[in-house]
């Protein structure tokens, strides 16, 4: 490399990362290059990528980026269709915690869904509701078998985070609590829980149906199902800025 090249890393996530074959690349490109360019050598080098092109979202350093972005030496540039909507002990969990008792977390494990529910409870509140996300068996009537969650952790966490802070300028609620499982999940396993406690029910319904969408739309999380007759990446409806 000289000193008119920098050296970025590429992460390949869902059905983008099964395009191009690879987790991950380390590529060399021209000193003040942007994520556009790079992208578009990618589409050059990758053909099969170029199915998802247009849909496909970009960030750097787990944070989204547009196209014009410029990149410097050591970013780490992810590409990954829109959402669907590591070592963290023995049950696999990555928290994100903020001062005030709200919680953000992915997990291997399963979820118990009741012990994630009263983690929001307090005294000052008169409403707690939760959303329990689980694996359907049918979908558009094709028999799903199994589904696989996957997702970009280290991002997932800081958007979820972003999440819970919006949930509390948007809506008179006290805590939020967001789980979310990845890996393979078996038909009627939970795959995510949303929880939030309120001095009103009004409030805590608002801001846990706001969550899950949002969650949908842009925390980088995709879903995988597994029919008997194929698979197929879901993807949601993308960030519109």
């Amino acid at each position: 490399m000289t000193t008119n090249e920098l050296s970025v890393r590429v992460l390949f996530f869902g059905a983008a990362r099964d395009a191009v074959g690879h987790d991950q690349l380390d590529i060399t490109c021209d000193v003040r290059c942007t994520t556009g360019e790079v992208f578009q050598k990618l589409l050059s080098d990758y053909p099969d990528l170029n199915r998802f092109a247009k849909s496909l979202l970009l960030a750097v350093n787990q944070q989204y980026a547009d196209p014009k972005r410029e990149l410097h030496e050591g970013d780490e540039l992810a590409i990954f269709p829109p959402v669907s909507g590591g070592n963290a002990g023995s049950a696999g969990i990555l928290p994100v915690s903020s001062a005030n008792l709200d919680f953000f977390e992915l997990t291997t494990a399963p979820i118990d869904v009741a012990a994630v529910a009263r983690r929001v409870v307090l005294p000052e509140c008169g409403a707690t509701v939760t959303l329990d996300g689980y694996a359907r068996e049918w979908t558009k009537g094709r028999r799903t078998l199994y589904l696989v969650y996957e997702a970009y952790g280290p991002m997932a966490l800081t958007e979820m985070k972003r999440l819970g802070a919006q949930a509390h300028e948007k809506f008179d609620i006290a805590h939020i609590g967001i789980v979310h499982r990845t890996g393979r999940l078996e038909i009627g396993e939970t795959s995510v829980v949303i929880s939030v406690s309120a001095p009103h029910r009004a409030a805590a319904f608002a801001a846990c149906e706001w969550a899950i969408r949002e969650l949908k739309r842009t925390v980088p999380i995709w879903k995988k199902e597994v029919f008997e007759d194929g698979e197929v990446w879901v993807e949601g409806e993308g960030r519109q800025e």
